[in-house]
């Protein structure tokens, strides 16, 4: 028997609806947002963050973020710094999510934490998820809403193929348009590379390194912290095809689904002008159709290693690691 789809509905107040009515019943739904559609659940209900977890099949040693609908509701589940404000205040709403000091008395899981004393939070820019922490009245813990460690999902049939039996509800807002994860900052130090680079958040301090890897070709070591992960997005082996996956190719072998970029054609490609933007935006989806296809392997052209494509680059990275 095959396993059961989850109901795909429409972005409407109908769908917003019945998603809140589902997430105050203790139960999660997938949700779009300007980076990737997310696994929502109450934050504060640990029965239902379990839920998440058993969906996904992640981790619990895994933090999750929180979704809030703005700041004023950040300060009380986090506490915040004068940099940490001024960063909300300039990103917020936006892709960047902030690692900071978790106020127990704000009644957050520690399931959601991992049992960390900081928590990652974020006020997300996308009306489909702002509608549903409104509909719902609590924050959201909401991971990327895919199988733990595979492709993250940019379109709501990503999600129905990637946790069918798991979920009972999508809700379909059309293909998200950052299309990879937030870039997460704690202090100054930038855990996850993702939309909003170093000089984006901090413009005055000069160009500084954001990923330890310098190329494709020679990625250096990953942004590993041994066993003790800080937050989400840091497992070295993570966005991930069921195909084996190589980084730099200029040239198509046998067996391969080549994703092009720029100069370099290929069966599909990130962007044939060369625009990082764009590049970013078709990344998973372009992972998901390589692996979707009848090929053994899936290539990726080089992608420049500044701006967005520092983020890019550690994705494609994580996806190649060895399982």
């Amino acid at each position: 028997m095959s396993p059961t789809n989850p109901r795909i509905l429409p972005y409407g107040e109908a769908a917003i609806a019945e998603a809140a009515a589902l997430i105050r019943a203790g139960g999660c739904v997938a949700v779009p947002t300007e980076t990737v559609y997310g696994l929502a659940a109450d934050a504060s209900d640990s029965r239902a963050v379990a839920g998440i977890y058993a969906a996904k099949g992640r981790p619990s040693f895994n933090p999750l973020i929180v979704h809030v609908p703005d700041l004023e509701a950040a300060e009380i589940v986090a506490v915040f710094d004068d940099a940490a404000r001024e960063l909300a205040r300039r990103f917020w709403p936006g892709p960047l999510t902030l690692v900071l000091p978790v106020r127990r008395e704000a009644g957050i899981s520690s399931l959601v934490t991992a049992g960390l004393d900081t928590i990652a939070i974020r006020v997300p820019d996308h009306r489909a998820m702002q509608a549903l922490l409104d509909a719902s009245g609590v924050p959201l813990a909401a991971p990327s809403a895919n199988a733990s460690g595979g492709i993250s999902p940019t379109r709501a049939e990503h999600v129905a193929k990637s946790l069918a039996g798991r979920i009972s509800l999508v809700i379909d807002d059309g293909p998200t348009s950052a299309g990879i994860e937030s870039t997460i900052v704690m202090g100054r130090t930038i855990l996850r590379p993702g939309p909003l680079s170093r000089a984006d958040l901090f413009p005055c301090e000069g160009r500084g390194p954001e990923s330890p890897g310098d190329s494709l070709a020679n990625p250096g070591p990953l942004p590993s912290q041994g066993n003790k992960i800080t937050a989400p997005g840091q497992l070295d082996s993570h966005y991930a095809p069921g195909k084996p996956l190589r980084l730099g190719a200029t040239m198509r072998r046998a067996g391969e689904w080549l994703i092009g970029f720029g100069a370099v054609p290929g069966d599909d490609t990130l962007s044939i002008r060369g625009d990082l933007v764009e590049a970013a935006a078709n990344l998973f989806d372009a992972l998901h159709r390589g692996d979707a296809s009848k090929a053994t392997a899936i290539a990726v052209a080089p992608v420049p290693e500044s701006g967005i494509g520092v983020a890019i680059n550690d994705r494609l990275r994580r996806a190649a690691f060895p399982r």
